[in-house]
């Protein structure tokens, strides 16, 4: 990992199982998520509990910051998992999903896809009424100590109120197809959507490709506009 980049993380429940019964079971994972955020200094800036998976938008400090999280994280709720419910075995998915997320369209547009969850799930009719996610903190509905505001949701407006209001209202917006699809695309395959800047930065150092190349021959030209900013209209 990266430090001091966000990172967009999901955690699957295994076989596609729910890892959530009922809000006790929420309520303990949000306790431990909260004391873990606390001890490994990352910044949590969305969340979602869906019924058989988890996302998370955070912000390490340090390379193995993230990791130590979702481990530790990860084994605590399931020992609390399988001993309240008498059960054996593995409760996820194996390994944590992520990537890497930077700029104002990447973060902003994980915001979204993270607090809009629930409503492509067809749980709820829009983000205000699922309970078990960021966005009432996000918009100011509610005061919630886990939540660190990324220095892209703070660039929404000058001062707090209208960041909230802003915030709600793009929160209000319908999903994008191609959006969905880049953030998806990115996360199952770890792969980073960040800016060509940030970008060439980290292949030069890492020696890997950050992105998914097409099957064929290589290009002459790399495309101008990344699939995630056209969608957005940037």
């Amino acid at each position: 990992m990266v430090p001091d980049i966000a990172l967009h993380v999901i955690q699957r429940g295994h076989n596609r199982n729910s890892c959530f019964r009922d809000d006790t079971d929420r309520m303990v994972y949000l306790a431990n998520l909260a004391e873990l955020v606390g001890k490994t200094a990352c910044a949590l800036h969305a969340y979602c509990l869906m019924t058989n998976h988890v996302h998370l938008l955070l912000t390490p400090p340090g390379a193995q910051a993230c990791a130590t999280l979702m481990r530790t994280l990860g084994q605590r709720y399931a020992q609390y998992f399988n001993r309240r419910y008498e059960r054996s075995g593995a409760l996820w998915e194996g390994r944590y999903r992520s990537c890497l997320v930077d700029s104002s369209a990447y973060v902003l547009a994980c915001y979204r896809y993270i607090e809009r969850n629930p409503v492509r799930a067809a749980m709820v009719s829009a983000p205000a009424a699922y309970r078990w996610s960021s966005f009432d903190g996000n918009c100011g509905r509610a005061l919630n100590r886990l939540l660190t505001p990324h220095v892209e949701y703070l660039a929404l407006a000058a001062d707090e109120g209208s960041r909230q209001r802003a915030y709600w209202r793009m929160l209000d917006q319908p999903d994008e197809p191609g959006v969905l699809a880049a953030i998806r695309d990115a996360t199952n395959g770890g792969m980073a959507l960040v800016g060509a800047a940030l970008k060439a930065k980290l292949q030069a150092e890492s020696g890997r490709p950050l992105e998914r190349r097409k099957p064929g021959p290589a290009p002459q030209e790399k495309p101008s506009v990344d699939t995630l900013t056209r969608a957005l209209g940037f």
